[in-house]
């Protein structure tokens, strides 16, 4: 069905709206994909904080115009289905990746994050990137660490001076 005017200058605002919050953008081939397959990628995608959508390619490079995606312009050919990670930068990536597993016919051909243009063998970069929990949980190891350094100089100090625990306090009551 084609689109009106309006109906074209709505779904332009919708993904220029969706484009300038976005932290990546997948371009992947879908020609041959079922409507199973469609359905449980945009299931999955829901969840995953995925904004996924199927659209004319000029209508995309209008949309993405001004934004950081603005370098994928030229890149857009054949029908494509765009996934841009809404909530963490790898998001798109692995579902993506995910999908094309199973579906031959998925294929990425274009990976923008942050304003740069990477070739389709990007997404398994993107998709290895860390979600924020596994981040935070990796941050969190990084600041523990030094305490845990601390409380192990502490503890062969103590040792050193022959007391284990209580040696401190006897070496404090010495003084």
């Amino acid at each position: 069905m084609a689109l009106n005017l309006s109906q074209k200058q709505e779904v332009v605002a919708e993904l220029a709206e969706v484009a300038a919050k976005a932290h990546s953008l997948v371009a992947a081939e879908y020609a041959g994909t079922t409507v199973e397959q469609m359905t449980a990628m945009r299931k999955k995608a829901r969840e995953s904080g995925v904004f996924l959508k199927v659209v004319k390619n000029t209508l995309a490079s209008r949309a993405v115009g001004g934004t950081e995606f603005e370098v994928v312009k030229d890149a857009l050919t054949g029908p494509l289905l765009y996934a841009f990670s809404m909530e963490e930068p790898g998001a798109a990536g692995r579902l993506i990746k995910e999908f094309a597993k199973s579906n031959d016919k998925l294929k990425p051909r274009v990976v923008s994050v942050e304003g740069k243009l990477f070739p389709a063998a990007h997404v398994d970069v993107l998709a290895s990137l860390p979600t924020r929990e596994e981040a935070l949980a990796m941050l969190a190891r990084v600041l523990a660490e030094p305490a845990a350094m601390f409380a192990r100089a502490v503890k062969a100090v103590a040792d050193k001076q022959g007391g284990g625990e209580a040696a401190p306090a006897e070496a404090a009551a010495e003084a």
